[in-house]
């Protein structure tokens, strides 16, 4: 299981946009690539981790990405409301990434608060979902659950309960093939003794 600090850590090299407040001629080169050069007043596609460090020296602005405004994130939510499944969204670390920079620049972010908000709002609606669709797993006793379109964190949110429940569907379906394999013995040897596939798809 991930910790949040190492998802953290991922989120940091997503790519976004910056305005520098300075000239840099040249390229700069890091393990992740090379970005530059810096020209005061022109955006500029930087790791986010790049950005946050120049924001905190106060050398660039930080312009929000496009999917980070009220109006695209209550669409989000609304779509989210709509589907018993769980919708692909334009990151897998909104949460995350909305996080870091409304600390760090919320002065370069229009409506911080309201977005702070949204977020929250379709923070919370996945989670319900993910906790509903986990419960419904248990009860029905399934073998199999595919999760699609979920974000490294919302799975690490309950990743967790997933090992003592498997554990116990295991056990359950153990007895039951003992018991079939018992029957099975029982009557003709050309009876084909039951089986039960277990795994689970995140």
């Amino acid at each position: 299981m991930m910790h949040p600090a190492e998802i953290e850590f991922l989120a940091e090299n997503e790519i976004i946009q910056i305005v520098p407040t300075f000239n840099h001629a040249s390229h700069v080169h890091l393990i992740c690539g090379s970005y530059g050069p810096f020209r005061a007043g022109l955006p500029l596609n930087v790791p986010i981790w790049v950005a946050l460090n120049l924001r905190q020296k106060k050398t660039c602005r930080i312009l929000a990405p496009d999917w980070m405004t009220v109006d695209k994130l209550q669409e989000r939510l609304e779509e989210e409301k709509a589907s018993k499944f769980f919708t692909q969204l334009p990151t897998n670390y909104y949460l995350e990434i909305t996080q870091m920079l409304l600390t760090v620049a919320s002065e370069d972010i229009p409506q911080g608060n309201d977005i702070k908000t949204a977020v929250k709002d379709l923070w919370d609606l996945r989670i319900a979902k993910l906790r509903s669709s986990v419960d419904l797993f248990v009860k029905e006793g399934r073998v199999q659950a595919s999760l699609n379109h979920l974000t490294p964190m919302e799975i690490n949110s309950v990743r967790p309960v997933f090992p003592d429940t498997l554990d116990a569907l295991m056990t359950l379906h153990e007895h039951i093939n003992s018991s079939d394999d018992r029957e099975d013995s029982s009557q003709s040897s050309g009876a084909t003794p039951s089986s039960t596939s277990f795994s689970l798809s995140l």
